[in-house]
């Protein structure tokens, strides 16, 4: 019997349909999304008013252009903008004439960093009216997200110094140099005013970069001075009721920057980080989230912080969800974000209840684990608020309770790093840093509310 082969005809002058809605299948996310960004207000998007220079691109076509492709894995400018010719979801966003230029791309994402957010708010308070988010319990973690910059880049508080001695003195030889009639020329191409310019703009930048670093350092010092200040009022108070004192002699914070704190010469607001389990550093921010812990697995909350560590960003995650949206009755979060006081804070200013473990805990389920275990014995009233948080995650439903964590909001990153590809932000600096992640969750959200809602039409 002979093989039978599919006939490929490529030239043929119409491949595609006539009607561009018929490129697609009626449930494909692209049209989900059209539909969602039409009945946001875009009235307050960037635009000229003027009317001057070429026609501007209508701001729901940008916005849907952006989404879809940060939601299919597309987040630099240059590949959105090829994009536009050989993807047909993309193609069919920009109406399949349009291809904005990759410079037009970004000015558009940089030059609307607030409307972003505002979208976002506006999506989530969709996913509600939908009742596709019903705010409940929120997990919290946080993600290390390279920076647009090598670590290669950074240079050491100790290390800038000695530069800066080393390049002072090339100087010094160079005007010498110049102001001797007989000392020996540079190479060909190479002229003395250039060289000492040069050198003189890399000290500049080097004096810059220690400049930042002990205003930062600053800024830290000044925190654990107080905190200096009250473990020696203590200990005095102690020697004077006659008390016993143990432990060393607390020491008094450095004047000066450690030899090791770093800046970044591309990025300035990046910091090295250990990533991935700890066993490497990159130059990165530390991405926020708050996920919906009730089966949505939508972004309720999102924000960019510097800070290598999770231990003081339990409040502004909590404080990054909209308040159009409500808070939530509780909040689950690793132990890398335990902090008594700021959670008694928390939870004393009305804030959800807190499931924060104070270590880490073993992975490993061992044969008592899995026995059923009376609560143990709540703490008295009058006990610390530690007891109490302590005690909260030792009973039945404070672990069936925390358990949803790991499943909730760590699959979410997963997904946005390894699926999506989201590994690098391609903005600069903190500020920009935050609307590209305000712009990656909201592109998350209708991914997640397509999903969630299948077909379903939009309210109107």
């Amino acid at each position: 019997m002979a093989v039978r082969l599919a006939n490929v005809d490529r030239a043929t002058p119409m491949i595609l349909p006539p009607d561009m809605r018929d490129w697609l299948p009626e449930g494909h996310m692209v049209h989900f999304i059209i539909d969602a960004v039409d009945t946001l207000d875009l009235r307050e998007f960037q635009l000229n008013e003027r009317g001057t220079g070429s026609r501007q691109y209508p701001p729901s076509m940008m916005l849907t252009l952006l989404i879809y492709c940060y939601a299919t894995g597309r987040f630099s400018s240059r590949s959105i903008e090829a994009a536009t010719h050989f993807d047909v979801a993309v193609r069919y966003i920009c109406g399949g004439e349009h291809h904005p230029d990759h410079s037009v791309i970004c000015a558009f994402r940089t030059a609307n960093s607030k409307l972003f957010t505002e979208c976002f708010v506006k999506v989530l308070a969709m996913a509600q009216e939908m009742g596709a988010l019903k705010l409940g319990t929120v997990s919290i973690d946080g993600t290390k997200i390279k920076a647009d910059a090598s670590k290669h880049a950074a240079v050491s508080y100790k290390k800038a110094a000695e530069m800066i001695t080393e390049l002072e003195l090339e100087v010094e030889q160079l005007v010498a140099k110049a102001e001797d009639a007989d000392s020996t020329p540079l190479d060909e191409g190479l002229s003395l005013p250039d060289e000492i310019s040069r050198r003189e703009d890399r000290i500049a930048k080097l004096k810059a970069a220690r400049a930042v670093i002990e205003e930062r350092y600053e800024e830290k010092r000044q925190e654990t001075q107080a905190e200096y200040d009250q473990k020696v009022a203590e200990r005095a108070e102690r020697q004077a009721e006659g008390q016993a004192i143990r432990g060393p002699k607390p020491k008094p914070p450095p004047s000066e920057p450690p030899d090791k704190a770093q800046v970044n010469f591309t990025d300035p607001d990046s910091r090295i980080m250990k990533a991935g389990s700890g066993n490497h550093f990159e130059q990165a921010y530390n991405a926020q989230a708050a996920v919906d812990a009730e089966g949505s697995y939508m972004i309720v909350g999102a924000h960019i912080t510097t800070n290598a560590n999770d231990k003081q960003e339990l409040a502004p995650s909590l404080e990054s969800i909209p308040e159009q949206i409500g808070m939530p009755d509780a909040a689950l979060a690793d132990a890398g974000y335990h902090n008594s006081e700021a959670m008694q804070a928390i939870e004393g200013a009305g804030g959800p209840a807190l499931y924060v473990p104070p270590t880490r805990g073993s992975h490993r389920v061992r044969v008592a684990d899995l026995e059923a275990q009376p609560d143990p014995e709540p703490p008295s009233l009058d006990a610390a608020y530690p007891e109490h948080a302590a005690h909260r995650l030792k009973t039945a439903a404070g672990k069936a309770k925390y358990s949803v964590r790991k499943h909730t909001v760590e699959p979410v990153f997963g997904i946005i790093k390894e699926v999506l590809g989201f590994r690098q932000f391609s903005l600069r600096g903190q500020p920009k840093v935050e609307l590209e992640w305000m712009l990656v969750c909201l592109s998350w959200n209708l991914k997640r509310l397509h999903k969630v809602a299948g077909c379903n039409l939009l309210p109107a």
